[in-house]
């Protein structure tokens, strides 16, 4: 009977913070995969057929604008919430759980890394290229600004924060199977 009951096994508390932690990773990293693809299948295709001028003032704008809370929330949220999730799970005992959220915390990784290595460098060149108003050749900024690499490593990056998501996926389901045995007194 003691079998049944988990005998031999060490109970561990359970926390009320892995549940919204988790669910919070979700939907940062959700946020981060879908506004990468929205510019991987729509943004970008149809920046492509815009003319110079609008290309280079429409894409500082977007740049401008990720500094904006609502995005900086969803951005540096899916790092900080799924560590912590992957901390909680593992030190409560959750640790196929926790494997799950720590690859998709290693995947967002991977689309940080190529944003702060690729995407921001050619934004800031973008950038640097300085008020529209006194751009003499747009034709040369736009070249310079290499779409067609800001697209390869978007590409990248959506596929690493949609994994990162997928990831989450059977950790939220062995999160919710999770059963910790309480202590008996045996």
């Amino acid at each position: 009977m003691l079998a049944d009951q988990g005998a031999g096994r060490v109970a561990r508390p359970r926390s009320k913070a892995a549940a919204p932690l988790l669910y919070l990773s979700t939907l940062t990293i959700g946020l981060m995969a879908g506004f990468f693809f929205a510019f991987a299948a729509l943004v970008m295709p149809s920046f492509a057929k815009i003319d110079d001028r609008s290309f280079v003032v429409a894409m500082q704008k977007i740049n401008d604008g990720v500094n904006s809370g609502a995005f900086q929330f969803a951005f540096l949220g899916a790092f900080v919430f799924t560590g912590a999730a992957a901390i909680v799970h593992h030190r409560m005992g959750a640790r196929n759980a926790a494997r799950w959220i720590l690859a998709a915390l290693l995947l967002y990784i991977v689309a940080l890394a190529i944003t702060f290595g690729g995407n921001i460098p050619l934004n800031n060149n973008l950038a640097a290229a300085g008020d529209p108003a006194a751009i003499a050749d747009f034709t040369a900024v736009r070249t310079a600004f290499n779409e067609g690499t800001w697209n390869a490593l978007n590409a990248a990056r959506t596929i690493a924060c949609m994994l990162s998501l997928l990831a989450l996926v059977p950790a939220i389901a062995l999160a919710g199977r999770g059963k910790i045995t309480p202590k008996t007194g045996v």
